[in-house]
């Protein structure tokens, strides 16, 4: 199968390959079931909603946000003295190796860096309010390494009109380890 400059289709497996995450514009997937949308780029950037994209949105997405494509949910690896992002952004560390398969549902977005192998599958699940997210970490040096890993998500909580004005309130709990986001 010829290999575009960004990637290809891979028929057996039903999915779009990009094999550079600097593609010239955000190549998104559409995850969902009947009340609940996730879209998701080729570099994890893209937001979530329930019901209406307007008024029920959960996290943050700027489509006219300079840089492009940020905002999203992302894992950061520390490695040593080495910070990077398994779907590249919003880091940018020039990765050993990159891999976004856009399929039916799901996206999986796989790096490499250093000898460790990062792959994250995002997914939103049948008659369930909720993307759920998969990391992978596989060791593929020689040496033993001490990572620490770090989610993100930019929250917007309903209303992407109000969300403009970039006011969330964030309230600790009672209940260890529980915290109420709110705008």
């Amino acid at each position: 199968m010829a290999e575009k400059k960004y990637g290809h289709f891979d028929d057996a497996n039903r999915e779009y390959v990009i094999t550079d995450p600097q593609t010239p514009w955000p190549w998104i997937n559409y995850l969902g079931n009947e009340d609940f949308f996730s879209l998701i780029s080729n570099t994890a950037g893209g937001y979530s909603f329930y019901k209406d994209a307007k008024f029920r949105r959960i996290t943050r997405y700027r489509y006219n946000g300079v840089p492009m494509d940020n905002g999203g949910r992302y894992f950061y690896i520390k490695d040593g003295d080495t910070v990077w992002n398994p779907g590249w952004k919003p880091c940018k560390t020039p990765l050993d190796s990159y891999e976004c398969r856009h399929g039916m549902n799901y996206t999986r977005i796989t790096g490499s860096k250093n000898g460790v192998e990062a792959s994250v599958l995002f997914f939103v699940p049948l008659h369930t309010w909720a993307e759920v997210q998969k990391m992978t970490l596989k060791n593929q040096s020689q040496e033993t390494k001490t990572l620490k890993v770090f989610s993100f998500a930019e929250w917007c909580l309903w209303n992407a009109a109000t969300d403009m004005d970039r006011t969330c309130r964030l309230e600790r709990l009672p209940q260890p380890q529980l915290l109420l986001v709110g705008s």
